[in-house]
């Protein structure tokens, strides 16, 4: 696999999170290889192997305020993303949970996608989107509801242009069946397990972190630590920041963005993580379990697949603060009974070796059967 031309295509790197990594992880194995994306903040990626990357933007980047406000030109995406010029490569691997699947390839290419989700304001979370963003009547919310019934028509299509799907668990494997009507192979992401480790003694605080944005659930988690009168640590910065500083009480602190090296302490000392969202995959409660750090969690979503419940953490069934802080009571007369070596050595099935080992195993899989089908 490592002699064929490979190209990368990503939706957007104007944030680093969990997706950005992924694409480190992949550039390791393909470290020649091109990335197209749409709009590229060069500024937060000084020190990550991206930055040494041959990075291809769309048309997008040179609009006015296209890297801070990149979501404004979501109609354009389709037709930005269609626009990267493909030829002269074997292998095409997209990575996206929005667009970069739409990429145009020609019948002796094989494009392969490694999916995060479909388009969660498209799909899965439209009606929510719309709620959130104040999108529920007047001229802006049929506008909004017009864009992203166009969206799903172009997704529709652009599924077509893929030839085979991996997906970061099986929770968003079903979402492929569901939306696209197509099977997914599940290779769940890299995690760096390895720069989390128990830290004692520990504190007496519980964390969370998180991007702060509506569907994270944050202000869920915030609200019931107000009410149980326990210390919380909030990590994380995005447009919920202020509201979430305005509604925490005394035992709540908002620290902002937190480097990978005061991350990995915060953790390590930490009584447990609480995680509150209906995510896809999610890195953070991993790495808190590498951290020796018990995650109580909403049972649904790619949660399930990583965290074992009365072993390596809790579930709370119901979305609510109520839920929540009888998990939280729950935890606290069953503590003892979490240990962190056992979290350490579940959490490293979900390492960064393997996850390359997963990758390039399901990467030589698919180029066999498109071998075997090329006439």
């Amino acid at each position: 696999m490592s002699a064929r031309r490979v190209a990368l295509v990503h939706d957007w790197l104007t944030y680093r999170g969990g997706a950005e990594k992924v694409l480190e992880a992949v550039l390791s194995m393909f470290p020649g290889a091109p990335v197209h994306t749409l709009v590229y903040k060069s500024s937060l990626f000084t020190d990550s192997p991206i930055a040494r990357a041959d990075v291809r933007t769309s048309f997008l980047q040179r609009l006015p305020g296209s890297r801070r406000h990149y979501r404004l030109y979501l109609p354009l995406m389709p037709l930005a993303v269609e626009q990267f010029d493909l030829a002269g490569f074997d292998l095409i691997i997209s990575l996206s949970d929005a667009v970069a699947h739409g990429v145009l390839t020609a019948p002796d290419q094989l494009h392969i996608n490694y999916i995060f989700t479909p388009m969660r304001y498209a799909w899965p979370l439209y009606h929510e989107y719309l709620r959130s963003g104040g999108l529920t009547r007047g001229a802006r919310s049929w506008l909004a509801r017009l864009v992203l019934h166009y969206l799903r028509l172009w997704d529709l299509a652009a599924v077509g242009r893929v030839d085979h799907f991996l997906a970061i668990s099986g929770w968003v494997a079903a979402r492929v069946w569901r939306y696209y009507r197509r099977p997914a192979e599940v290779v769940y992401p890299p995690v760096e397990v390895e720069r989390f480790h128990p830290i004692s003694p520990r504190d007496s605080y519980y964390i969370t972190a998180s991007r702060l944005v509506p569907y994270k659930r944050v202000d869920l988690i915030v609200e019931a630590f107000n009410r149980l009168n326990r210390p919380l640590l909030v990590v994380g910065e995005g447009p919920d920041y202020g509201a979430l500083k305005s509604r925490a009480g005394p035992e709540v602190r908002l620290l902002g963005r937190a480097s990978d090296g005061e991350l990995a302490e915060l953790f390590g000392r930490a009584r447990a993580f609480v995680f509150a969202a209906e995510e896809d995959f999610g890195i953070a409660p991993v790495e808190a379990m590498a951290s020796g750090c018990p995650v109580i969690a909403y049972g649904r979503g790619g949660v399930l697949e990583t965290v074992v419940e009365g072993k390596t953490g809790l579930f709370f069934q119901e979305p609510t603060v109520q839920g929540l802080m009888e998990a939280v009571a729950r935890f606290e007369a069953e503590e003892s009974a979490f240990s962190a070596a056992d979290l350490q050595r579940h959490a490293a099935r979900f390492s960064r070796e393997r996850f390359e080992r997963d990758f390039l195993r399901a990467l030589d899989r698919a180029w066999e059967q498109f071998e075997q089908k090329r006439p």
